[in-house]
Protein backbone atom coordinates (compact mmCIF):
# COMPACT_ATOMS: atom_id res chain seq x y z
CA UNK A 1 0.00 0.00 0.00
CA UNK A 2 1.76 3.28 -1.25
CA UNK A 3 0.89 6.15 2.03
CA UNK A 4 3.35 8.61 1.74
CA UNK A 5 5.30 8.83 4.99
CA UNK A 6 4.32 12.28 5.73
CA UNK A 7 0.04 10.87 6.46
CA UNK A 8 1.66 8.82 8.93
CA UNK A 9 3.16 11.57 10.92
CA UNK A 10 0.34 13.72 10.66
CA UNK A 11 -1.91 10.69 12.04
CA UNK A 12 1.13 10.35 15.35
CA UNK A 13 1.20 13.58 16.48
CA UNK A 14 -2.50 13.92 16.10
CA UNK A 15 -2.64 10.42 18.30
CA UNK A 16 -0.39 11.47 20.71
CA UNK A 17 -2.17 15.11 21.55
CA UNK A 18 -5.63 14.02 20.55
CA UNK A 19 -5.76 17.78 19.09
CA UNK A 20 -5.94 18.46 15.62
CA UNK A 21 -4.65 22.10 16.41
CA UNK A 22 -1.65 20.56 18.46
CA UNK A 23 -0.84 18.59 15.81
CA UNK A 24 -0.40 21.44 13.46
CA UNK A 25 1.38 23.61 15.64
CA UNK A 26 3.92 20.76 15.93
CA UNK A 27 4.13 20.38 12.54
CA UNK A 28 4.16 23.79 11.32
CA UNK A 29 0.95 23.35 8.93
CA UNK A 30 -2.18 25.05 9.26
CA UNK A 31 -5.26 22.67 11.11
CA UNK A 32 -7.00 22.30 7.60
CA UNK A 33 -4.31 20.88 6.40
CA UNK A 34 -4.04 18.04 9.72
CA UNK A 35 -7.73 17.45 9.16
CA UNK A 36 -7.27 16.87 5.08
CA UNK A 37 -4.18 14.56 5.99
CA UNK A 38 -5.96 12.56 8.18
CA UNK A 39 -9.07 11.97 6.04
CA UNK A 40 -6.66 10.68 3.09
CA UNK A 41 -5.05 8.48 5.31
CA UNK A 42 -8.42 6.78 6.20
CA UNK A 43 -9.57 6.80 2.98
CA UNK A 44 -6.14 5.14 1.60
CA UNK A 45 -6.86 2.40 4.65
CA UNK A 46 -10.42 2.31 4.06
CA UNK A 47 -10.35 2.78 8.12
CA UNK A 48 -11.94 5.45 10.52
CA UNK A 49 -9.05 6.10 12.80
CA UNK A 50 -10.45 9.20 14.78
CA UNK A 51 -13.99 9.70 16.49
CA UNK A 52 -14.38 13.45 16.21
CA UNK A 53 -16.69 15.81 18.08
CA UNK A 54 -17.08 19.47 18.90
CA UNK A 55 -15.16 18.99 22.09
CA UNK A 56 -12.58 16.06 21.85
CA UNK A 57 -10.77 13.60 19.51
CA UNK A 58 -10.52 9.96 20.30
CA UNK A 59 -8.92 6.95 18.57
CA UNK A 60 -11.05 4.75 17.41
CA UNK A 61 -10.11 0.81 17.61
CA UNK A 62 -8.32 0.99 14.63
CA UNK A 63 -6.68 4.04 15.27
CA UNK A 64 -4.88 2.68 18.79
CA UNK A 65 -3.87 -0.51 16.46
CA UNK A 66 -2.25 1.91 14.08
CA UNK A 67 -0.74 4.16 16.86
CA UNK A 68 0.95 0.79 18.38
CA UNK A 69 2.68 0.17 15.16
CA UNK A 70 3.53 3.55 14.06
CA UNK A 71 4.83 5.18 17.59
CA UNK A 72 7.91 2.31 17.70
CA UNK A 73 8.81 3.61 14.04
CA UNK A 74 8.72 7.24 14.50
CA UNK A 75 10.82 6.65 17.81
CA UNK A 76 13.02 4.73 15.58
CA UNK A 77 13.73 7.09 13.27
CA UNK A 78 14.08 10.22 15.66
CA UNK A 79 16.29 7.69 17.46
CA UNK A 80 18.36 7.45 14.04
CA UNK A 81 18.42 10.95 13.56
CA UNK A 82 19.71 12.06 16.57
CA UNK A 83 22.38 9.24 16.82
CA UNK A 84 23.61 11.06 13.41
CA UNK A 85 23.06 14.73 14.60
CA UNK A 86 24.43 14.26 18.05
CA UNK A 87 27.51 12.07 17.38
CA UNK A 88 28.11 15.15 14.72
CA UNK A 89 27.74 17.87 17.44
CA UNK A 90 28.24 16.39 20.51
CA UNK A 91 30.02 12.85 20.81
CA UNK A 92 26.53 11.33 20.90
CA UNK A 93 23.71 10.07 23.12
CA UNK A 94 22.29 7.57 25.37
CA UNK A 95 18.84 7.39 26.60
CA UNK A 96 18.88 4.68 29.86
CA UNK A 97 15.48 3.54 31.43
CA UNK A 98 15.46 2.72 34.65
CA UNK A 99 13.51 2.99 38.35
CA UNK A 100 13.80 5.55 40.65
CA UNK A 101 15.36 2.45 43.31
CA UNK A 102 17.86 1.33 40.64
CA UNK A 103 18.86 4.60 39.40
CA UNK A 104 19.38 5.57 43.16
CA UNK A 105 20.77 2.16 44.81
CA UNK A 106 22.86 0.88 41.58
CA UNK A 107 23.31 3.39 38.65
CA UNK A 108 24.96 6.53 39.90
CA UNK A 109 28.35 5.34 40.14
CA UNK A 110 28.25 4.37 36.54
CA UNK A 111 26.50 7.38 35.27
CA UNK A 112 29.63 9.14 37.26
CA UNK A 113 32.41 7.42 35.33
CA UNK A 114 30.33 7.13 32.22
CA UNK A 115 30.54 11.36 32.52
CA UNK A 116 33.83 11.53 33.10
CA UNK A 117 34.96 9.04 30.32
CA UNK A 118 32.77 10.19 27.94
CA UNK A 119 31.69 14.52 28.78
CA UNK A 120 30.21 15.53 25.85
CA UNK A 121 28.16 12.38 25.23
CA UNK A 122 24.44 13.70 26.33
CA UNK A 123 23.17 11.29 29.33
CA UNK A 124 18.97 10.92 29.11
CA UNK A 125 17.49 8.86 31.76
CA UNK A 126 13.97 7.98 32.09
CA UNK A 127 12.44 6.93 35.20
CA UNK A 128 9.85 4.40 35.56
CA UNK A 129 9.18 1.14 37.00
CA UNK A 130 11.00 -2.00 35.65
CA UNK A 131 7.62 -2.92 34.14
CA UNK A 132 6.84 0.24 32.24
CA UNK A 133 10.88 0.21 31.38
CA UNK A 134 10.39 -2.57 28.91
CA UNK A 135 7.44 -0.64 27.26
CA UNK A 136 9.75 2.29 26.69
CA UNK A 137 12.36 -0.22 24.95
CA UNK A 138 9.72 -2.23 22.99
CA UNK A 139 8.75 1.30 21.31
CA UNK A 140 12.40 2.83 20.86
CA UNK A 141 12.40 5.24 23.80
CA UNK A 142 15.29 4.31 25.36
CA UNK A 143 18.74 2.61 24.27
CA UNK A 144 18.92 0.25 27.05
CA UNK A 145 16.96 -0.29 30.53
CA UNK A 146 18.33 -1.69 33.97
CA UNK A 147 15.19 -3.74 35.56
CA UNK A 148 14.45 -5.97 37.93
CA UNK A 149 14.22 -9.66 36.68
CA UNK A 150 12.28 -11.72 37.21
CA UNK A 151 10.27 -9.29 35.21
CA UNK A 152 7.38 -11.44 32.62
CA UNK A 153 7.14 -8.39 30.83
CA UNK A 154 10.60 -9.05 29.25
CA UNK A 155 9.74 -12.68 27.52
CA UNK A 156 10.12 -10.23 24.07
CA UNK A 157 13.20 -8.64 24.41
CA UNK A 158 16.38 -10.17 22.76
CA UNK A 159 19.12 -9.36 24.72
CA UNK A 160 19.41 -9.57 28.63
CA UNK A 161 22.51 -9.39 30.60
CA UNK A 162 22.46 -10.35 34.57
CA UNK A 163 24.25 -7.46 36.02
CA UNK A 164 24.06 -8.85 39.72
CA UNK A 165 22.18 -10.66 42.37
CA UNK A 166 20.06 -9.49 45.68
CA UNK A 167 17.73 -10.45 47.54
CA UNK A 168 14.77 -8.96 49.14
CA UNK A 169 13.79 -8.60 52.99
CA UNK A 170 11.13 -7.34 55.06
CA UNK A 171 12.39 -4.90 57.89
CA UNK A 172 10.32 -2.60 61.05
CA UNK A 173 10.99 -0.89 63.75
CA UNK A 174 11.04 -1.17 67.69
CA UNK A 175 7.43 -1.16 67.43
CA UNK A 176 7.16 -4.04 66.12
CA UNK A 177 9.88 -5.74 68.56
CA UNK A 178 8.68 -8.82 69.22
CA UNK A 179 9.65 -10.48 66.30
CA UNK A 180 13.31 -9.86 66.43
CA UNK A 181 14.26 -13.29 67.33
CA UNK A 182 11.70 -15.02 65.39
CA UNK A 183 11.40 -16.78 61.97
CA UNK A 184 7.85 -15.90 60.65
CA UNK A 185 5.74 -18.30 58.47
CA UNK A 186 4.04 -16.24 55.44
CA UNK A 187 0.76 -17.02 56.83
CA UNK A 188 2.26 -15.72 60.36
CA UNK A 189 3.45 -12.52 58.42
CA UNK A 190 -0.03 -11.84 56.68
CA UNK A 191 -1.40 -11.40 60.02
CA UNK A 192 0.96 -7.95 60.53
CA UNK A 193 0.32 -4.94 57.96
CA UNK A 194 2.80 -5.13 55.16
CA UNK A 195 4.29 -1.80 53.20
CA UNK A 196 5.08 -2.39 49.72
CA UNK A 197 5.34 -1.50 46.17
CA UNK A 198 2.04 -1.15 44.13
CA UNK A 199 0.96 -3.69 41.64
CA UNK A 200 2.39 -1.97 38.71
CA UNK A 201 6.02 -3.24 39.75
CA UNK A 202 8.01 -6.52 39.38
CA UNK A 203 8.65 -6.33 43.28
CA UNK A 204 4.77 -6.67 43.95
CA UNK A 205 4.23 -8.97 40.91
CA UNK A 206 6.94 -11.20 42.75
CA UNK A 207 5.82 -11.24 46.52
CA UNK A 208 2.30 -11.99 45.23
CA UNK A 209 3.70 -15.28 43.30
CA UNK A 210 5.48 -16.42 46.27
CA UNK A 211 2.20 -15.93 48.70
CA UNK A 212 -0.40 -17.60 46.31
CA UNK A 213 2.61 -20.35 46.06
CA UNK A 214 1.52 -20.84 49.45
CA UNK A 215 -2.08 -20.48 49.26
CA UNK A 216 -2.08 -17.70 50.60
CA UNK A 217 -3.61 -13.90 50.06
CA UNK A 218 -1.72 -10.82 50.64
CA UNK A 219 -3.94 -8.00 51.26
CA UNK A 220 -0.97 -4.93 51.96
CA UNK A 221 -1.76 -2.28 54.41
CA UNK A 222 0.24 0.63 52.04
CA UNK A 223 1.13 0.42 48.90
CA UNK A 224 3.37 2.78 47.26
CA UNK A 225 5.51 3.45 44.20
CA UNK A 226 9.17 4.26 46.13
CA UNK A 227 11.23 2.15 48.11
CA UNK A 228 12.38 4.97 50.21
CA UNK A 229 8.74 6.06 51.56
CA UNK A 230 8.06 2.40 52.63
CA UNK A 231 11.88 2.68 54.96
CA UNK A 232 10.34 5.93 56.00
CA UNK A 233 6.80 4.41 56.92
CA UNK A 234 8.52 1.39 58.86
CA UNK A 235 10.52 3.58 60.67
CA UNK A 236 7.84 5.73 62.24
CA UNK A 237 6.06 1.96 62.85
CA UNK A 238 2.91 1.87 60.17
CA UNK A 239 4.41 -1.57 59.69
CA UNK A 240 6.62 -3.70 57.69
CA UNK A 241 7.99 -2.95 54.86
CA UNK A 242 8.93 -5.31 51.77
CA UNK A 243 12.23 -3.66 50.13
CA UNK A 244 15.49 -5.11 47.73
CA UNK A 245 18.70 -4.97 50.27
CA UNK A 246 20.31 -2.78 47.95
CA UNK A 247 18.47 0.21 49.52
CA UNK A 248 19.55 -0.79 52.84
CA UNK A 249 23.43 -0.16 53.00
CA UNK A 250 23.05 -1.38 56.39
CA UNK A 251 19.99 -1.91 58.58
CA UNK A 252 20.05 0.73 61.25
CA UNK A 253 19.81 0.94 64.38
CA UNK A 254 15.94 1.86 64.42
CA UNK A 255 15.12 -0.69 61.93
CA UNK A 256 15.93 -5.01 61.92
CA UNK A 257 15.42 -7.20 59.14
CA UNK A 258 11.93 -9.49 60.20
CA UNK A 259 13.45 -13.33 59.14
CA UNK A 260 10.82 -15.98 57.54
CA UNK A 261 10.91 -19.40 57.77
CA UNK A 262 10.53 -19.81 53.77
CA UNK A 263 13.41 -19.00 52.07
CA UNK A 264 12.86 -15.89 49.69
CA UNK A 265 14.60 -16.40 46.05
CA UNK A 266 17.50 -14.40 45.28
CA UNK A 267 16.09 -11.49 41.84
CA UNK A 268 18.46 -10.19 39.92
CA UNK A 269 19.48 -6.71 37.82
CA UNK A 270 19.41 -7.35 34.30
CA UNK A 271 20.53 -4.64 31.31
CA UNK A 272 18.16 -5.32 28.37
CA UNK A 273 18.41 -3.99 24.97
CA UNK A 274 17.41 -4.49 21.57
CA UNK A 275 19.67 -6.13 19.22
CA UNK A 276 17.42 -5.71 16.39
CA UNK A 277 18.30 -2.00 16.18
CA UNK A 278 21.82 -0.74 15.92
CA UNK A 279 23.49 0.89 18.77
CA UNK A 280 25.20 3.70 18.95
CA UNK A 281 28.92 4.36 20.34
CA UNK A 282 27.89 5.68 23.48
CA UNK A 283 25.16 3.02 24.22
CA UNK A 284 28.19 0.23 23.68
CA UNK A 285 30.29 2.15 25.74
CA UNK A 286 28.02 2.23 29.13
CA UNK A 287 26.90 -1.72 27.98
CA UNK A 288 30.62 -2.53 27.97
CA UNK A 289 30.62 -1.61 32.29
CA UNK A 290 28.66 -4.82 32.64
Amino acid sequence: MDINYELYKVFYYVALSLSFSEASKHLFISQSAVSQSIKTLERKLDQKLFIRSTKRVQLTPEGEILLRHIEPAMNLIQRGEAQLTDAAKTGGQIRIGASDTICRYFLVPYLERFHKEFPHVHIKVLNQTSIRCVELLETGQVDLIVVNYPNSYLSNVSSIKKIRTFRDIFIANQAFSELKDRKLSFKELSQYPILMLDRKSTTSEFLHRLFLQHQLDLVPEVELSSNDLLIDLARIGLGIAFIPDYCLKEVSSDLFEVKTQETLPERELVVAYSEQIPVSKATQAFLNYF
